[in-house]
């Protein structure tokens, strides 16, 4: 039986209430008067930097030495095709060591007696790059293995200095795989188990999902870091951006190449910085949904 439309009468849609009307202007005001304040605080803030630094004795000096608007023009090419080769430096970088940690961080959460010789290897892996400095590392790397002269040893700076940023950095990033499997409930692995899935299945398609969106915030984090430190392969003599900028400082006797690579390398991380800070702030808010649920 079709019941008549008039049985269901429109109910007159006012709107939100005054009170709603109210609470919702009153926090448009509070937003712009914060970003206001903000913005005003901001301002006085590096005005008072800017005129200490301007005033400061040597000021004269430190501006001829470090930001020689000549010397930046004469050094900015050569320096902007040393970051070139930092890019690729890190984008080859980054896809090895996320490999190499994330063998590394399975092979420290296997169970059982029987695999704790290889837990003991990746916990002494672990240990042993992420105590070691990466200069000290890169010179170790860089000059100790073609000091061997033993065949397919590379002999590039290039390769060299990435072969070290792995070594060192996947040290890192196994931990940050290590803490999200861990954080994995292991009702996960015990329901993937009783389905018929097999250990490797059961990481695959169930433990590493879940691992890598937990610690995404962290590896965003580790990303940026090697995007400075990728600057460092300049010590084995590759010539990237910092190399170019030494040797426009040396033949200009002025520091201004090194204030333009620097400057370089600040726009290179500001995106990845933001996506960082973005993924954090989306996570917690997650977390936050999940906790009130």
């Amino acid at each position: 039986m079709t019941v008549p439309a008039e049985y269901f009468p429109v109910l007159p849609d006012d709107g939100p209430s005054d009170l709603q009307r109210w609470r919702d202007g009153y926090r448009r005001s509070r937003t712009r008067r914060s970003t206001a304040l903000a913005g005003v605080s901001t301002v006085v803030f590096l005005g008072v930097v800017a005129t200490a630094t301007v005033l400061s004795p040597g000021w004269t000096r430190v501006k001829a030495t470090f930001l020689d608007w000549e010397v930046a023009k004469d050094s900015f090419p050569d320096i902007l095709s040393g970051l070139w080769l930092n890019i690729r430096v890190l984008a080859v970088s980054a896809v090895l060591i996320v490999i190499v940690g994330l063998a590394i961080a399975s092979l420290r959460t296997l169970r059982g007696p029987l695999w704790f010789p290889v837990r003991a290897l990746a916990a002494t892996y672990t240990d042993f790059f992420r105590g070691m400095p990466l200069i000290i590392l890169l010179y170790l790397v860089g000059f100790g293995l073609p000091g061997l002269q033993l065949k397919g040893i590379p002999t590039s700076p290039v390769v060299l200095g990435t072969i070290a940023l792995v070594l060192t950095y996947s040290a890192y990033v196994a931990e940050v795989f290590r803490a999200g499997i861990e954080s994995v409930h292991p009702s996960q692995r015990a329901a993937a188990r009783s389905l018929g899935l097999s250990y490797g299945q059961t990481m695959r398609r169930v433990v590493l999902p879940q691992a890598v969106r937990r610690v995404l915030p962290p590896l965003l984090n580790d990303f940026v870091a090697l995007q400075k430190d990728v600057g460092l392969i300049s010590v084995l003599g590759a010539f990237d951006a910092v190399r170019q900028a030494q040797v426009h400082a040396d033949a200009a006797f002025n520091y201004t190449p090194y204030m333009v690579a620097g400057l370089l390398f600040v726009l290179l991380a500001i995106p990845t910085i933001r996506v960082a800070d973005w993924v954090g702030l989306r996570a917690a808010r997650r977390q936050q949904a999940s906790g009130a649920l």
